[in-house]
Order: C-alpha cells, then sequence, then structure tokens
C-alpha cells in the first residue's frame, strides 16, 4: 500500500508539472526544454529555506514560485526573441546552465552531494508525516493548478494564446501583444512548476543535481506531447501512464539476464503504439 501511495505521490507530482508546461508548449506553442530547471529552482529553493533558515512551507513555497518565476521572466525575455526550432535550442542551453549551477555551486547547493534532512512540511503546527497525509496536500495543489490554469485557458488571455499558436502574424494583425503574451505564458508556467519542486524536495527529504536533467525535462515534455496539447485532462492520464507502466514491466516474468533490456524495448513499443493509437492526446 506504501508503495502505492508513493507513486499515486509522483503522478500528482508530474500532473503538475506537465500541465504547467502545457500553458506555454500547448496553449502557448513555445515548445520548452528547460521545465525541469524551474522544477529545480523550486526544489532547490524551498529545501534551502527550510535546511538552512527552518521556513515554514507556507512561506518557502510563494519564494520558490516568485525565483523560479524571475529566471523564466529573465529567459524569456532572451529566448522569445528567436522562434521555433531556434528556441527549443535556447531553453536547453537553459536547462543545461541552471543543471551546471546546481552541480557546481558548493557553497549554495553542495552540489553533486546534494541537500539531505530536508524536513517534512509542516501545516499550522500539524506535520504532514504519513504517505496518505502528503498525497491528499498534492492532490490539493494538484486540483487547485488544474482548476486555475482552466480559468486562465478559458479567459481572453487563453484565447490570445490559442490564436498565436495558430497564426502568431494574424493575432499580432488584430492588435494582440504576441511577445507579452508569450513572455506571460512562459513565466506563469515556471512559477507553476515551483509547487511540485518544493513539494518533492519535502517528500523525498533529500535532493540532488541528478532529478533536474534534461532527460527529466524531456520527460515532463512528453507527457504533454502524449497527453495532448491544451489537454489538461489528458496529461492527467497521460502522467498516470508513463509512471505506471514501467512499475507494471516489473512485474512481466523474464530471465534476469535479459529483463532490464526487454522491459526498455516494451516500454518503448507502448510509447510509439500510444503516439499511434492517441495521435491527439488522450481524452476523455
Amino acid at each position: 500500500m506504501e508503495y502505492l501511495l508513493h507513486l499515486l505521490i509522483l503522478v500528482g507530482i508530474y500532473v503538475m508539472l506537465s500541465q504547467s508546461l502545457n500553458l506555454s508548449a500547448g496553449f502557448g506553442g513555445m515548445i520548452s526544454l528547460a521545465h525541469a530547471g524551474f522544477y529545480g529552482v523550486g526544489a532547490y529553493t524551498a529545501a534551502l529555506l527550510a535546511v538552512s533558515y527552518q521556513t515554514p512551507f507556507l512561506l518557502a513555497l510563494p519564494v520558490a514560485m516568485l525565483l523560479s518565476g524571475l529566471l523564466a521572466l529573465i529567459v524569456s525575455a532572451i529566448a522569445l526573441r528567436t522562434i521555433d526550432d531556434y528556441f527549443i535550442i535556447c531553453t536547453l542551453g537553459i536547462q543545461v546552465i541552471v543543471f551546471s549551477l546546481m552541480n557546481n555551486w558548493m557553497s549554495l547547493t553542495k552540489g553533486p552531494l546534494g541537500i539531505p534532512g530536508i524536513p517534512s512540511i509542516s501545516l499550522f503546527g500539524v506535520a504532514i508525516a504519513s504517505k496518505w497525509a502528503f498525497l491528499l496536500l498534492t492532490l490539493f495543489f494538484v486540483a487547485l493548478i488544474f482548476f486555475f490554469l482552466k480559468k486562465l485557458t478559458g479567459s481572453s488571455f487563453g484565447r490570445t494564446l490559442r490564436a498565436l499558436s495558430e497564426d502568431e502574424i494574424f493575432a499580432q494583425s488584430l492588435g494582440k501583444n504576441v511577445y507579452l503574451s508569450k513572455v506571460v505564458a512562459f513565466t506563469v508556467g515556471a512559477m507553476l512548476a515551483a509547487v511540485p519542486g518544493a513539494l518533492y524536495a519535502h517528500y523525498i527529504s533529500y535532493i540532488d543535481p541528478t532529478s533536474f536533467t534534461v532527460d527529466e525535462s524531456i520527460f515532463i515534455l512528453s507527457i504533454v506531447i502524449i497527453g495532448g496539447m491544451r489537454n489538461l485532462w489528458g496529461s492527467v492520464l497521460a502522467a498516470t501512464f508513463l509512471v505506471f507502466l514501467p512499475e507494471v514491466l516489473r512485474f512481466v516474468g523474464m530471465p534476469n539476464a535479459i529483463a532490464a533490456n526487454m522491459r526498455q524495448i516494451i516500454y518503448g513499443g507502448v510509447l510509439i503504439y500510444a503516439m499511434f493509437r492517441y495521435s491527439r492526446g488522450f481524452s476523455v
């Protein structure tokens, strides 16, 4: 049961990450490979504040969101002056820079040694120590982010994002501030990515740079693509699918000599099938 609760918590974290990326990549048409960097900024900020200054979670969380948003604002101001493939490469470069800072800034992040001893979250004097309690807290933030994005993407701002992702020149001809809309979407998405980052740091109680690599950014983007661009519910289904699939494959009986490689082959094959079968994303 503890194992299942652990997986459900991870699903909740990846749902938040994929939905926050869906705002910029799905609705705004800005494919980014820097999302794990913003996720990491949230995690490291919360961890450092908790370990070094005993800052309560509810105070550390907005600080983490602000720092992640500030980084995204700087990145977007530069990267959004490029387009399409060049934008993707630019965000990849930012991701590499953020990872390098995490991995080499020994005085702050402890580099590859990571930050141990991150305390459990305490809300109003009540410690969130059990997996059941942490799952409920995670689901609360999942629902909060989901409904915020639902309202935001259904507003006039959301319609502007859809328009510029379809035809940027036409949206600009209608008087829409395309550049500002993209910056706002990218920044808000990064701020939301800091929420699962802070939760992850407190849940695992130890973080190091290996959790926030380019591979992690690609995995988050894969959830968005498989779940469907602009499909918030699809991100929920795709995150559940991609987190649970490797665990299910562990129970497939195979000889030890080939088990690891065969699981990777089966995993890749299932992903290819899912992309062909659900080419427009999962739907409910």
